[in-house]
């Protein structure tokens, strides 16, 4: 794809030549919000859904099923890398260049990212049939059992196929910062997905019926998303790429498709290998207590995936110091609910687990603690990661990310054992330890920014967030509720005590400065408008 050039604005400017920009980072601000709302809401919903289908699918699957059931589904989206990853290629590019004019470029980008599905087509089936038919052995099932655990997974890995394709307009109205216009069609699919899914528990379909719910949501969807792009991006459409920009969309999306590799190892290659090591009870013990810490972490990711379009449009448009600003108020912001949310967690995690699907599923005290410490860190790496996607140089990220997803499982492995779920998080942090400390150096190069670290500024949010999480972990083994009105109540007396305290105590008075003044450019009701 040829390179755009971008014309430098002099260094001397006027006051009517600065109120534009002003304008400007305001409608990133209010088009950050919308999206951020949209992604919030379709977040919401899908937690909602879980929430009230987990315990349908434990009750209705069993314990040893519902494992069964997890380990495929983190198997089969390992298959993800293997589809070449166009649509983050695509997105990531189409918000790199979100404001250039070149309309055929930008569908040739979409030609591009259409012929890359299709070059790793026959991988991804070969792929998804090699999954099928070691998925019995992998899950440990009985014999009895090894057809119906094949056809689910062959459902999960014709999901994944199909998703691939019906995420590309997707990818597009994101990448043009545009994602808040499917703002209630999206979670309206997930609010279906989990109705088919509860019909399947109550109609005895089995773990096949349940696998096949997603199947059903997918095509949905894509109905939903192709008719959201046609109507807010008139130039989307397909045009002939030359073979030149296929090659370099391939091998752009070759480096997606590793690190969507190394993702999913980051993110799921703890039950996988929990579930070869120990057993599948041991993975439904660990993935109901890791509920809650996992949401914090697809909470936080949604949010912050929501700012990282409006700051390729920076990048692209050489706006480095601009960018670094915004990279800093996302630390700033993604700390504040990491601790906020966190505590909530510590405190009321026993108890919610009780209520959900009995104590007997709760890993513990020093489990959840460490569940919590790890997703903490990964949201921080994460962060980053979104940001290091705007380059689109993602050579020493996949690397890094490789060599620490190696480190955290091989650590895990031996620590699994004897200490269980415990050892587990223990392996995971000692391996992700790796990407804490250079994932911020790759995306201060990344944005020319040159000021120097200043370890004192750390200090005091990360002694508060620690004792608050230590306290809060102690106070949480000895809190019993009743029923969920009860612990609503406290979880909502929570967050009220909590926020400000974070906020004013974690928080120095710049810092809080630029939160508010950012807080002030969003009209909460007001919309952007359109670029398209």
């Amino acid at each position: 794809m040829r390179t755009i050039k971008v014309e430098h604005q002099p260094t001397t400017t006027t006051r009517s030549e600065t109120q534009p920009v002003r304008k400007h980072g305001a409608d990133l601000s209010q088009k950050a919000y919308l999206n951020a709302v949209a992604a919030v809401l379709d977040y919401g919903a899908q937690m909602a859904v879980a929430l009230f289908v987990s315990p349908l699918l434990v009750n209705g699957l069993g314990s040893s099923t519902y494992g069964v059931l997890q380990i495929l589904q983190r198997l089969t989206s390992y298959l993800s890398a293997a589809d070449g990853r166009p649509t983050q290629a695509l997105k990531w590019t189409v918000a790199r260049y979100q404001n250039s004019d070149d309309i055929a470029e930008k569908r040739r980008a979409i030609g591009s990212a259409v012929g890359v599905w299709l070059v790793f087509l026959p991988l991804l089936v070969i792929a998804g049939a090699a999954v099928v038919w070691v998925a019995p052995t992998i899950t440990k099932v009985s014999q009895t059992m090894y057809p119906a655990v094949r056809a689910a997974a062959a459902l999960l890995v014709t999901d994944l196929i199909l998703i691939s394709l019906v995420l590309l307009p997707d990818s597009v109205i994101r990448g043009m910062n545009l994602g808040y216009k499917r703002m209630i069609l999206t979670p309206a699919v997930t609010v279906i997905r989990g109705i088919l899914t509860a019909g399947a528990i109550y109609l005895s379909f089995g773990l096949i019926g349940v696998t096949a719910a997603p199947l059903a949501a997918s095509i949905l969807a894509g109905v939903v998303y192709w008719g959201t792009v046609r109507r807010y991006i008139p130039w989307f459409g397909l045009a002939k790429p030359t073979f030149a920009e296929v090659r370099h969309f391939a091998s752009f999306s070759g480096w997606f498709l590793a690190w969507r590799l190394v993702n999913k190892v980051l993110m799921s290659g703890d039950v996988v290998l929990l579930g070869i090591i120990a057993s599948a009870e041991l993975v439904t013990v660990y993935t109901l207590t890791g509920y809650a810490a996992q949401v914090v972490v697809g909470l936080i990711g949604i949010v912050m995936g929501a700012i990282v379009p409006g700051m390729g449009g920076l990048l692209g448009t050489q706006q480095y110091r601009r960018a670094t600003d915004i990279r800093r108020e996302m630390l700033i912001l993604n700390w504040l609910l990491t601790a906020i949310i966190g505590i909530g967690i510590l405190l009321w995690n026993k108890s919610f687990i009780s209520l959900w699907v009995g104590q007997i599923h709760y890993a513990g005290p020093w489990a959840t603690l460490l569940i919590v410490l790890s997703v903490t860190q990964l949201t921080f790496i994460r962060t980053d990661a979104f940001i290091i996607d705007l380059t689109l140089d993602l050579s020493r990220k996949v690397i890094l990310g490789g060599i620490s997803s190696l480190l955290s499982l091989g650590i895990a492995a031996v620590l699994i054992k004897p200490l269980g779920i415990v050892g587990l998080c223990i392996g995971l942090i000692a391996g992700r330890t790796l990407l804490t400390v250079l994932y911020p150096v790759l995306v201060k190069a990344a944005l020319n920014d040159k000021s120097s670290y200043q370890l004192s500024r750390m200090i005091r949010p990360t002694l508060l967030m620690a004792c608050s999480f230590g306290v809060a972990c102690t106070v949480g083994q000895h809190i019993v509720v009743n029923g969920w009105l009860e612990f609503a109540g406290g979880a909502v007396v929570t967050g009220v005590v909590t926020a400000p305290t974070m906020f004013f105590l974690g928080l120095s008075r710049s810092q809080r400065r630029t939160l508010l003044g950012r807080f002030k450019q969003i009209r909460l009701f007001g919309n952007s408008e359109s670029t398209d």
